[in-house]
């Protein structure tokens, strides 16, 4: 079996520039070029899809094109009112009318139900969520966009992104006793940081992959979305095949991987039998050190789940751990299993009891505790968690102490019930290594998700707090505004939209939900910006690190704001910029240094002129005493994209005028 395009005669391509080619409608795989590409899969979850259905609706699309759409609902499924319900049922009416799957709430995290179900070797997937990447673990070429640019893909558009660097991560030996998958990554993290994977694809090769399962691989795949990595993958061979056979899912296998004379832009090589127990420090996923550097903390709260460690796989050592003892009567461990398949087969099996007898309490598959909805810790304490991200205050807490770990640390430092490293807690209770197991299949019932063809809805139902996407007008011809806000290195989407309960359940009503912008910097800054009607962001590196949420490009937008001065960007969000309109403009250090919030700042050129025309240097006066040059790297796609006011209206147009530069998904 092989997949169009990956034919033997394809020689000197890596796996990514043999699925790339085999999807391309548009442009040269040449690293930093604009290319375009078909779309197989496509991915939502409720914070993000119900502006991506909107967004939809107001295309005047009919029915998604992809392969396969799937709609998730994991990250707001608890019902403190009916915000999140009406979502909910929303979503499913949206599912229902366009031709999606529809996943109920409670079913599971996205990345996690998807791997079981849908993803397979070989095909492209774009997901309006960052972690979107996880199935790349098994050969699928997945990345992480923008709700709008994910309409666009489903409605038939091609996928615009610019070409990304390969890097070849080789892996040599094989895990030691209490290694895990997670601290392959944390690795990863510790000497690139999270910064060191922009612009690039991190595809694995080397006699160590065959030692990892697929459900190893996605732990990696992950949280390479941490490093700022466009994606990762591995190459396909029997452990994929072994993987998706335990899942009944056979026929998806395709061997795919790259030639044997591949070039690749840097090689990074790592000894997998070098590895110890890792751990990231608050309040940074590549703040990283051996666990027995920090051992000997006090912990007061431990969490297995999220997409990373949520697997059926993930929870079972923790399981085989904790049988016959207890966790330590200071601390709270909480299971939150990645989906509805992984709980039914640990509650069939028994060790869901097991676990309870020795204190672990159980929580809904969802994403909640991992953007701060639900198990907020206790004020002053220390939070381990087999998470992503621990970002300042993601947790829900503003002044939080969290770590990122395996579960086989997680579930040693409960037992102790300080952070300890799970070899010399072996050493001292006797406890034989749990190990990495497949179960023999995979099973559980499908009952809580709908397919298209049997949807219950075929109009969509939209409750009061759903509202209209906003639009923003072409640019101007002059841009100036104040300084309305300076911030430092590494803000994420959680600074500009923090994603607890209280303010993401108003997702879906644009003008509520802006009130909260960049609340965790200033909570002042939303009424300044509205007061100001216009104005600009200062920021300095890796601004918009994260998540994919665009609501951290579109209430900035709503509120009036024109642009961001920033040293660097993250991907994504320099994508969801563009797609609303804002100017992204790069500064250098003194720039940055200079600049006081509260400073007038014109762009002293024609900008909508100079955007359209190709103007890459653009001329920053501030105050009216000094002026610095900043640029804009941008395509000719994105710069018309950029002055037509964002996507959604240039595409719009696009449409209108019969002359889409959206090449059919089919075709």
């Amino acid at each position: 079996m092989s997949v169009r395009g990956l034919s033997p005669d394809d020689m000197g391509q890596t796996l990514t520039e043999k699925i790339l080619d085999d999807h391309l409608v548009d442009g040269e795989l040449v690293p930093g070029e604009e290319i375009g590409i078909e779309i197989d899969q496509a991915l939502t979850q409720d914070t993000t899809g119900t502006l991506v259905w909107l967004q939809f609706e107001a295309l005047e699309l009919e029915e998604a094109q992809t392969e396969l759409a799937a709609q998730y609902c994991d990250h707001q499924t608890y019902q403190f009112d009916f915000k999140n319900t009406d979502d909910h049922r929303f979503l499913r009416s949206a599912a229902g009318k366009y031709g999606a799957y529809f996943s109920r709430p409670g079913n599971g995290i996205c990345h996690q139900v998807h791997k079981e179900h849908f993803a397979k070797p070989g095909k492209t997937m774009l997901g309006s969520d960052s972690h979107t990447p996880t199935p790349g673990g098994l050969g699928e070429l997945a990345i992480g966009a923008g709700g709008l640019d994910l309409a666009v893909a489903m409605g038939g558009g091609a996928y615009y992104i610019e070409m990304p660097e390969i890097v070849n991560v080789r892996l040599e030996g094989e895990l030691p006793e209490w290694a895990t998958a997670k601290d392959v990554i944390l690795e990863l993290l510790r000497r690139l940081t999270v910064k060191g994977g922009v612009g690039k694809v991190l595809e694995f090769s080397g006699p160590g992959v065959e030692t990892l399962t697929v459900p190893e691989r996605t732990t990696i795949t992950n949280m390479g979305t941490e490093l700022g990595a466009t994606t990762s993958i591995f190459p396909t061979d029997e452990e994929t095949k072994d993987y998706l056979e335990r899942l009944g899912r056979g026929e998806d296998y395709v061997e795919i991987g790259p030639d044997e004379d591949a070039e690749y832009a840097d090689q990074i090589t790592v000894d997998l039998s070098d590895l110890e127990p890792l751990i990231a420090t608050p309040s940074m996923p590549d703040n990283i050190v051996p666990v027995r550097e920090v051992a000997g903390e006090d912990v007061e709260q431990v969490i297995i789940g999220s997409c990373t460690n949520g697997a059926y796989e993930d929870i079972l050592p923790a399981a085989k751990m904790l049988e016959g003892r207890e966790i330590d009567p200071t601390t709270e461990m909480i299971v939150a299993p990645g989906s509805k398949q992984a709980s039914e087969m640990l509650a069939r099996e028994g060790w869901a009891s097991e676990m309870m007898a020795a204190g672990v309490n159980f929580s809904e598959s969802t994403c909640g505790a991992c953007i701060g909805i639900g198990h907020v810790p206790a004020s002053d304490s220390v939070s381990l968690r087999t998470f992503n991200r621990n970002f300042e205050g993601r947790s829900g807490l503003e002044d939080d102490k969290v770590y990122l770990c395996s579960p086989e640390v997680a579930t040693a430092s409960a037992i102790a019930g300080e952070i300890v490293d799970p070899r010399d807690l072996a050493d001292d209770l006797d406890m034989d290594i749990p190990g990495f197991e497949l179960p023999d299949e995979y099973y559980g019932a499908d009952t809580d998700i709908i397919e298209p063809e049997n949807a219950v809805d075929d109009e969509l139902i939209k409750g009061p707090n759903i509202g209209e996407v906003p639009l923003k007008d072409p640019m101007d011809e002059r841009l100036e505004g104040s300084a309305l806000l300076k911030m430092d290195d590494n803000i994420t989407t959680d600074h500009i939209i923090p994603a607890t309960q209280d303010i993401l359940m108003y997702r879906s009503n644009v003008p509520k939900l802006s009130e909260f912008t960049l609340s965790r910097v200033d909570e002042d800054f939303a009424d300044r910006a509205l007061e100001a009607d216009g104005g600009f962001l200062v920021a300095g590196e890796n601004y918009g690190q994260g998540s994919s949420r665009e609501h951290a490009a579109l209430c900035p937008m709503y509120l009036g704001v024109e642009g961001v001065l920033a040293r660097s960007f993250a991907r994504i969000h320099k994508a969801n910029l563009f797609n609303f309109g804002l100017l992204p403009l790069e500064i250098d250090e003194e720039t940055y240094e200079k600049i006081e919030q509260g400073d007038d700042i014109e762009i002293v050129e024609d900008v909508a002129a100079a955007v359209r025309s190709g103007a890459e240097e653009f001329t920053v006066r501030v105050n009216d005493e000094w002026e610095a040059t900043a640029t804009l790297d941008a395509s000719d796609r994105e710069r018309e994209i950029l002055a037509d006011g964002g996507k959604l209206p240039h595409t719009k147009m696009q449409y209108a005028d019969d002359a889409s530069d959206a090449t059919p998904a089919d075709d």
